[in-house]
């Protein structure tokens, strides 16, 4: 820990009380959180990467996950194909503007030629009923680019036709068999802690089903198969904060309306960090 794989980006004070614990370099990128959360205008993300790039590991832990969309950024500094692993509780794949959006950054990944395919795993929530899905990259679906695997006990037996679901019981062979497709290749992993059960994790957006220890078990089995290249962490609750009116309403408009203890947020996400953490980076604490 602590050597310069990884790095804390902070955007919003969210893991601030957990860096410390885990001897993680920090970036004050506080400036930077409001211009930047739920949505941002390319040219803004443009100047952040040119300011964040030196300042960058391969693994890096940040903030609320309506910053999610800054994994795309993360992901620059590799330069050999990799796969794109996600674990999420959306499958953050929407087409619709704006195009820098937490809810659609996957595309934006995929626009990365040296992404060769992207799989999100442990969806649950609304976006992949009927007829939101309709807003889905169904062009990258199509083409198997982009595969979701999704909760089968959060979804209908109709909507289930649409995809190779989970089950809480056998989803960790499920996942084998996958990693198992992937051995020698290069992985990158993202982790939005929102996949994680109410209770687990306290963050800006609804629920997944995963435990800690179970993103911690697949690392392990990923590991055993692939080359992990880098990855992030993000998704903890913070006090929303915007520079422009457009983030405002977007925000307002689309995120569960949440009664959040701050101070439990933050214990809360401590536990689960300290057991995804090492497990993602491949050290113990």
């Amino acid at each position: 820990m602590g050597t310069n794989r990884s790095v804390y980006m902070n955007l919003d004070g969210a893991l601030t009380g957990v860096v410390n614990a885990l001897g993680i370099p920090t970036v004050d990128a506080a400036a930077w959180g409001p211009r930047l959360r739920f949505c941002a205008p390319a040219r803004e993300i443009e100047a952040f990467h040119e300011w964040v790039q030196p300042k960058l590991a391969p693994f890096v832990l940040f903030g609320s996950g309506d910053f999610h969309h800054l994994s795309s950024v993360w992901q620059r500094q590799f330069q050999e194909p990799f796969v794109l692993l996600v674990f999420d509780n959306h499958p953050d794949w929407d087409k619709r503007p704006p195009r820098w959006a937490c809810g659609g950054w996957v595309n934006c990944a995929l626009d990365n030629s040296l992404v060769e395919e992207a799989q999100v795993w442990g969806c649950g929530n609304f976006e992949l009923s009927w007829p939101n899905r309709l807003f889905a990259n169904r062009r990258a679906l199509r083409e198997g680019r982009l595969t979701v695997r999704p909760w089968s006990e959060r979804f209908s037996a109709k909507d289930q036709a649409h995809y190779h679901c989970l089950k809480r019981i056998n989803w960790l062979d499920e996942f084998a068999r996958q990693v198992a497709l992937w051995r020698g290749k290069n992985v990158y992993v993202s982790v939005d802690v929102d996949c994680l059960a109410a209770g687990k994790a306290s963050t800006n957006w609804e629920n997944g089903l995963f435990e800690p220890e179970d993103i911690a078990r697949a690392m392990e089995l990923l590991r055993a198969e692939a080359n992990v290249v880098g990855g992030d962490l993000c998704g903890a609750y913070s006090v929303p904060r915007y520079a422009r009116w457009t983030q405002n309403f977007c925000g307002w408009f689309d995120h569960p309306k949440l009664a959040v203890s701050l101070a439990e947020a933050q214990a809360v996400n401590r536990r689960a960090v300290e057991v995804i953490w090492p497990a993602l980076i491949g050290h113990s604490l």
